[in-house]
């Protein structure tokens, strides 16, 4: 797959991400989330922004908590987490924008103190609590992890086939 980038770019930077909203340690997370899916994919070599073929920039413009599923008496269970972001790749070689993009992941999240035990696909794997290893922790916290890790893959896949 990586044959669809131009072929002078073997490398990449990936400065943290810009925080225009009121969340804190998103930046941080939502960077190391997409260095991680970068990693794994194998596509480009993650390097300093001096020493790279290009650049991948983000800003996150708008995070949005709003209800989602409602139970029978018509009060919230579930509420979604909706992450927006603008994503510009740069060719540092040839100063050309090579892709940019406004990108948007979400999660679900109940209110219940555990997800193990919410009753809710968290993760939209098809596994709900004890079927699901992986759910386990804060539901919001849960629902922006999947959110971040929407907006990565998204970004990778983007990548590969922009060209």
């Amino acid at each position: 797959m990586a044959g669809s980038i131009p072929p002078h770019i073997k490398s990449i930077a990936i400065p943290l991400v810009d925080n225009q909203t009121a969340e804190f340690g998103i930046a941080e997370n939502i960077t190391d989330n997409i260095i991680a899916v970068f990693n794994e994919e194998n596509i480009l070599r993650i390097v300093d922004e001096q020493n790279s073929d290009s650049i991948l920039n983000g800003k996150i413009i708008k995070i949005v908590d709003a209800p989602y599923t409602f139970n029978s008496q018509e009060a919230v269970s579930e509420y979604r987490i909706t992450i927006s972001m603008d994503m510009t790749w740069v060719d540092t070689k040839n100063d050309a924008e090579l892709l940019k993009k406004t990108y948007t992941g979400w999660g679900a999240y109940g209110l219940s103190g555990d997800i193990n035990t919410d009753g809710i696909d968290n993760d939209g794997d098809g596994k709900i609590d004890d079927a699901d290893d992986d759910e386990f922790g804060e539901p919001r916290t849960f629902a922006t992890k999947i959110a971040i890790t929407k907006i990565a893959e998204d970004v990778v896949n983007n990548i590969l086939t922009a060209w």
